[in-house]
Order: structure tokens, then sequence, then C-alpha cells
């Protein structure tokens, strides 16, 4: 009787001890969350303050899509310190890694097409988001239809897309470049905002014959009929200039208000590979910096200009390009002489 009185009584103790533990964790709880609910408001509340926002990392992120080269200033090699120094954050998408670029008579090359799969496949499931997609010289088909189906998954509607359809020069494909390839780059420019194509690739996006030269009619057409693919802007390089073997021109269309422009500058004897890959990283970054057109059109040219009269009076090999690290500071500095025209 004793023994049944006792275990009587522990069992009482145990279920006393057990409610007052359930009422500890119940009052616990509420507390806990109000706290996290007060907490919340709270940052909530300071995310709306202007101070608070100020402090938030407002840097822009570029996706450059290109390949690398260990020797010679071109593709990434070129796009990097150019955005950097312009204020972006660069985040590579590399489609190859090459020893040097292919201009020169020897090289290695490790194809990235699967890697690059890999890489957009960890930023999709990481939710990383970007404010502009660059892409250059892409490899393969594959690679281009890669680039399509990333800006599809990933742009949003603010993002800008700029595409450069390296195809060819001087009325030729480069070399490796096949007709599949500019059957995918005409698929690429339709997701593009801005393309710079040059002479051969704008008459290859428009399957027209090649012509070394044409006035300002046909070119305008030209850029209006490239323009109803996709792009809202169109960029021209390399444009030769009537009676002029000295100078040459770079054309843009804007399909935003309807109007065209032109630069024109010094043609010097030398070629430095690269200066492509230079010129529409300088479009990008003026762009993403709030240039107008017509500016960011006459920093690209002036910057090109700068770099290769920086270079031009070395004995140096042309091959590793122009000399970027005498000219990226001039990136900072204002336009001093504008050389842009309204061409009606």
């Amino acid at each position: 009787m004793q023994n049944k009185q006792k275990k009587t009584m522990a069992d009482n103790y145990i279920e006393k001890q057990y409610e007052a533990y359930e009422a500890r964790k119940a009052a616990w709880e509420k507390e806990n969350k109000y706290r996290r609910k007060k907490t919340a408001g709270a940052r909530a509340e300071a995310g709306n303050h202007p101070c608070e926002r100020l402090f938030h990392n407002q840097g822009k992120k570029v996706v450059a899509v290109h390949d690398l080269s260990g020797v010679g200033r071109v593709s990434l090699m070129a796009v990097i310190p150019i955005l950097s120094s312009m204020g972006l954050q660069v985040c590579p998408l590399p489609t190859a890694i090459l020893s040097n670029h292919t201009q020169y008579p020897v090289y290695s090359f490790l194809d990235l097409t699967e890697e690059m799969k890999r890489i957009i496949s960890k930023w999709e499931e990481q939710d990383f988001r970007f404010d502009a997609f660059y892409s250059g010289y892409l490899g393969s088909p594959q690679q281009a239809q890669i680039v399509e189906d990333f800006i599809r998954k990933f742009r949003r509607p603010t993002d800008l897309v700029v595409v450069d359809p390296v195809m060819g020069d001087n009325g030729n494909l480069y070399k490796g470049m096949t007709e599949e390839m500019v059957t995918e780059m005409k698929k690429l420019i339709c997701l593009a905002d801005i393309i710079t194509p040059n002479m051969t690739e704008l008459f290859r996006l428009l399957d027209m014959p090649f012509q070394e030269s044409m006035n300002d009619a046909e070119l305008k057409a030209a850029l209006k009929a490239l323009s109803d693919k996709g792009p809202s802007i169109v960029i021209v390089t390399s444009v030769p200039v009537k009676d002029d073997p000295h100078s040459t021109s770079v054309y843009a269309y804007n399909r935003f208000g309807n109007r065209y422009w032109k630069v024109t500058c010094p043609y010097l004897p030398a070629h430095y590979p690269g200066t492509g890959d230079t010129f529409t990283s300088v479009i990008t970054g003026s762009l993403m910096q709030g240039d107008s057109l017509p500016i960011a059109l006459d920093r690209a040219t002036q910057f090109i200009l700068q770099g290769i009269r920086a270079t031009f009076g070395y004995e140096y090999n042309n091959m590793e390009g122009i000399m970027l690290e005498k000219v990226l500071h001039n990136l900072d500095m204002p336009i001093q002489v504008s050389s842009y025209e309204l061409v009606e």
C-alpha cells in the first residue's frame, strides 16, 4: 500500500513537471514568435529608409560570354579590364580556354561547351541575377543555342542584351565558321537589344551579297532591316568613307526615336586583334553608365583610336593587341570633343 502511494505521488510529480514544461515551452514560443515578427517588421521598415538603401550593393553585373586567351588582349582579356574600369562587375561565362588567340600560327584549345551548361545550372540553383548579357565569339552552333536558352531563362524585362555577332571580316567568314553557325547567329540576334556587326557580318545576317561600300541611303535601309529582326540598336563598324581611304566610320540606328548616327575617325594602317571586343565593351559600359547612344559611339571610337596611337609607335608584336594598360584611365575622362553626326 505504501509503495503504491509513493508511486502515485511520483506520477503526479512527473505529470506536474511535464505540465510546467509545456507551459514554459508555449510561453517561450509565443515570445519568440513575437520577437521574430517585430524583427522582420523592423528590417522591412529599415529597408525602406533612404540611408539603408544607400548602402546596398548597387553595382551592376554583366555576364560576358567569351573565350579566354592566355596571350593577346582579345575576348575576356579585353572585356574584363574595360568593363571593370567602368565600374561594372564582370561575370565570365567562358566558352573556351586558349594558350593564345587563334590568329597566332599555333595554339592550344580547351572547349568548355559542357562546362557552360554546368556553370549556368549552378547560377540558376543559387538564383543569381545579372543586369546585362554580353556575348562575343562563339565556337559552335551548340554554344549559340546554350546562350539563347540562358538569356531566355535568366533575362528580366530591364536587363540589357548585347550581341557582337563575330563571324567574319573583309567579305569572308573566319576559319572554322560554318553556315550553320550563321543560321544560329541570326536566331541569337533576335534576342538582343544591341548588336555590333562589321560590314561582312551585316550582309551575312541579312542574306545579302557583300559590298565593299554603300551610300548613306543603302546603309540606313540595311540597319533598319536588321533592327526589324529584333535588336533596338544596330551599330555597324568598319564602314569605308567614300573617297577617303584614311578615314573609317561607325554607323548606328536607334529604333526608339528612329534616328541614325555616324562617327568618323582617322584610319591607321595597322591591324590589332581584339579591337572589336574593345569597341563593343566600351559601348556596353557607356550605355550601362547612362550615356546616350551618340556619346557611347564617341567614347568607343575615341578609345580605340587612343589605344592604337598609344601602341603604334612601339616596336611591338601587333598580335598582342592594343596596349590597353596605357589608355584604360581615359575611360574615366569625359568626352573632350564630340564628333558624332545625325544622319538625315
